[in-house]
């Protein structure tokens, strides 16, 4: 029921028409190594990625290993990674007060302003959590939020909440990922992989390189475009609320919208601005 509800309230829905299908590779909070070693993997293969961060991580070290840095937000903007917004602090919008999650989206967007003079206008839920309240409210003033409910998107997508599917663990994962990338070929749809930390021995919400890599090249090889999140969006187009229907959607129940996608520069002048459980 909640997921229903999820689905069929507070809607921004874009249609992708048949510029499908779409790949994208997603790094949540995010470690180091999702950049030094899976930015790494996607320049072999000339493709770029979605890097949601968390600004309050900064610096630090977790059970994903030494989180980025400044010099690692300068350097993948300049090879033209996206960067994304996770709010500040990672909280989870369960556990503290519609306004005080708002705020903390607001933080961590005008903290990668001030930090990088970029605009961060993708946003990921912490821990996938997402109330209807948050999507009410975060999805009015993003471009689009990022959920980790499973599946594919298109032929119309809600951007209020883009489906996404983890890349865990090792090679021994790689059939289930590999079918997901045979369907979205198929539909010509558009596909959000994400995770965490890549090394060689990863935490419960990362992936070795070993399959890592596979993924990638898999994407590659059958035809899909890898493109970060914000590329993919600047091809859709709108929809009107009364087209977007249960059909819309793929793995989808029922959609309804009452607002339209407006585009939002990625650079702009620094300002203030007044499923499943994942670290």
């Amino acid at each position: 029921m909640h997921r229903r509800l999820l689905s069929s309230l507070h809607s921004q829905p874009v249609s992708l028409g048949n510029t499908g299908p779409f790949v994208s590779f997603c790094f949540d909070d995010f470690p180091r190594t999702a950049y030094a070693i899976g930015g790494a993997v996607l320049k072999n293969f000339d493709a770029r990625g979605t890097y949601y961060v968390a600004m309050g991580l900064m610096n630090t070290c977790n059970g994903l290993g030494d989180q980025f840095t400044g010099e690692d937000l300068d350097c993948l903007l300049a090879e033209g990674h996206e960067l994304a917004s996770h709010t500040f602090s990672h909280v989870s919008c369960r556990t503290v007060s519609s306004l005080a999650f708002e705020d903390d989206v607001w933080r961590g967007r005008d903290a990668i302003r001030h930090a990088t003079g970029y605009d961060p206008g993708n946003f990921a839920y912490p821990y996938g959590h997402v109330t209807l309240a948050a999507k009410k409210r975060v999805g009015g003033q993003m471009r689009s939020c990022r959920s980790i409910c499973s599946g594919l998107n298109g032929p119309t997508v809600d951007l209020n909440l883009l489906r996404a599917n983890s890349v865990y663990g090792g090679v021994g994962h790689f059939g289930e990922l590999e079918s997901l990338l045979s369907r979205n070929e198929k539909v010509k749809g558009w596909l959000i992989l994400y995770t965490h930390d890549v090394r060689p021995d990863p935490s419960p919400f990362g992936c070795t390189p070993a399959l890592f890599e596979r993924v990638v090249a898999r994407a590659a090889s059958g035809g899909a475009r890898i493109a970060p999140v914000r590329d993919v969006i600047a091809a859709a187009r709108p929809v009107l609320s009364e087209s977007f229907s249960s059909d819309s959607n793929i793995d989808d129940i029922k959609v309804g919208s009452n607002r339209s996608y407006v585009a939002t520069p990625d650079r702009v002048p620094l300002r203030r601005g007044v499923c499943h459980e994942q670290n």
